[in-house]
């Protein structure tokens, strides 16, 4: 049914929770992972950063990237299932474009990723990656939401 299953993650309860929901759906079905996880670099690329070294920023940015999806890879292969995985870069773009993009130029046929299910004023300040991913993702998504959040 699903055999390429895309998994935004980062370093939250519920970005975990999808990554099992995900693991067991791999099972299931036999299906190919793709993990992957948005460094936003833009906020670094220019001006305000005189006292800041830019470049190095962006580094050690990429570096915190590179150790959230290890962790999940780590975990996915704790529950059996192998997976691969890349770091999204964004220049300022919409996260969820980001996502959404990557998950059909790579083929998936189900994206599966957590949400902090903020409601009331906290979503109308701070938007829904979740929600954006909704609106422009050509295939189904599964939003697993951990409740201690």
């Amino acid at each position: 049914m699903y055999q390429k299953i895309f998994v935004p993650v980062d370093d939250s309860d519920s970005s975990m929770m999808a990554l099992i929901e995900a693991c067991k759906l791999a099972k299931a079905f036999a299906s190919t992972v793709r993990l992957v996880h948005v460094v936003d670099l833009a906020q670094f690329g220019w001006g305000g950063t005189e006292f800041l070294d830019a470049t190095e920023l962006q580094k050690s940015i990429k570096q915190a990237g590179e150790q959230v999806l290890q962790q999940a890879v780590e975990r996915a292969r704790s529950l059996g299932v192998e997976s691969e995985c890349q770091i999204l870069e964004s220049w300022g773009d919409k996260i969820a474009l980001v996502l959404a993009d990557d998950a059909s130029a790579w083929g998936a046929d189900l994206i599966v990723m957590g949400t902090h299910g903020l409601g009331g004023l906290m979503h109308l300040l701070m938007g829904s990656v979740a929600e954006g991913v909704l609106k422009v993702a050509d295939v189904p998504v599964l939003l697993v939401r951990y409740a201690g959040e």
